[in-house]
């Protein structure tokens, strides 16, 4: 199977085949979601939760990022690596941010993502200017929990739909080749997956967008700490960690999942 790329998940999108995504953070899970023909392989800043057992993001540094995404690496033949910017390491400026991404596609990203609406837009445009792929992650932003008092579902209002929706539009205008969509109602989530050419990444944002993320420990059912709404558990009945993501991957590609008890309204 062809190697994953940007123009590969582009012409998914345009053709109406949704494609996969699911973190990772080390070599062994790295090859058996490549293996699992897992589309992106994302290396979350989730890792200051589900690894280091911190109770935010906000803790993981650049250097935790790059060490992992070094390990994702060496188990990725096929999947594209999409590396997450830490808290701290995007919000400097342009010039500190395009160092930082440098440092995380070094080390093995083809791309990374960048939480932050509008207030972004000026970096993402300078990162893509100088080869730096970009994500943009809009909706809830785990880097703003202190901000937003916790990790609630964004723009159920028609003033924080009607933000997001430009933001969403302002980002692709930058250049960014996708929008992630975390926890914001379904109808809202479809609507900008309409309205935008680049494909739409979910997770907590119903079954219209162009792909779904999850969490890997909690498409397995091994965080500690307990899964969101928004996740399932696919290696229940699954038996083996393969078939697992297998399953997920399935299911996402069907439309199957997320179904309406994983979406918010």
């Amino acid at each position: 199977m062809s190697k994953i790329t940007i123009q590969t998940l582009r012409q998914m999108k345009q053709d109406g085949e949704k494609f996969t995504s699911l973190t990772v953070y080390d070599y062994s899970f790295a090859s058996v979601l490549d293996k699992g023909g897992i589309e992106v392989l994302l290396v979350g800043d989730s890792l200051g939760m589900v690894i280091q057992g911190r109770d935010s993001t906000l803790p993981v540094s650049l250097r935790d990022m790059v060490y992992h995404v070094r390990a994702v690496k060496r188990g990725a033949a096929r999947s594209l690596i999409l590396a997450d910017m830490p808290f701290g390491s995007s919000q400097m400026g342009p010039k500190p941010t395009l160092k930082n991404a440098a440092a995380l596609m070094k080390a093995g990203a083809a791309a990374v993502k960048l939480e932050g609406g509008s207030v972004m837009v000026k970096t993402v445009r300078y990162l893509v200017r100088r080869g730096v792929p970009v994500c943009a992650h809009l909706g809830l932003l785990p880097q703003s929990v202190n901000q937003l008092g916790g990790y609630r579902v964004q723009g159920r209002s028609d003033d924080d739909a009607s933000r997001i929706r430009e933001d969403a539009l302002r980002m692709q205008d930058a250049g960014a080749f996708a929008v992630l969509l975390e926890a914001v109602p379904a109808p809202l989530a479809r609507h900008i997956t309409q309205a935008l050419d680049v494909p739409t990444i979910g997770i907590g944002a119903g079954p219209d967008c162009d792909a779904q993320v999850l969490v890997l420990h909690d498409v397995l059912g091994i965080y500690p700490g307990g899964s969101p709404k928004f996740s399932k558990n696919f290696l229940a009945g699954a038996g083996t960690v393969q078939a697992a993501v297998q399953a997920y991957a399935k299911a996402v590609r069907s439309g199957e999942f997320p179904a309406a008890e994983h979406s918010f309204s």
